[in-house]
């Protein structure tokens, strides 16, 4: 079974958290990128809080036409699984290629996440 998170991953997302809090216009790209193999949701997360690792940042699109940016607890994440019983996925070959806001942007136009 894959880890959800990388070790390398997490750290980044952590670094990313600490420069959240220092700069209040700070729009990174996302780190990672998790799914449900067939239950359409999807999340491309940015960083992680510092003060409560279990707490993660990003776009997040449940797969009902309305992707938002918001907070997802990482533990829930591990926890949920899909039709079939199925486990949330990561994206082995994502690489963000542009600010969390220019995802959010065409998440809103499209109604879903176009990663």
């Amino acid at each position: 079974m894959t880890k959800l998170i990388t070790d390398e991953q997490r750290a980044q997302l952590l670094a990313n958290g600490r420069r959240s809090i220092e700069n209040d216009g700070f729009d990174p790209y996302p780190v990672v990128k998790l799914f449900t193999p067939n239950a359409g949701a999807t999340w491309l997360l940015t960083e992680i809080d510092p003060d409560d690792q279990d707490r993660a940042f990003g776009l997040c699109d449940l797969g009902q036409g309305f992707p938002e940016l918001g907070y997802v607890s990482l533990q829930e994440l591990e926890s949920l699984r899909g039709r079939w019983g199925l486990p949330i996925e990561r994206d082995l070959y994502f690489q963000g290629d542009k600010p969390i806001s220019a995802y959010a942007r065409e998440a809103r136009l499209a109604g879903r996440i176009v990663a």
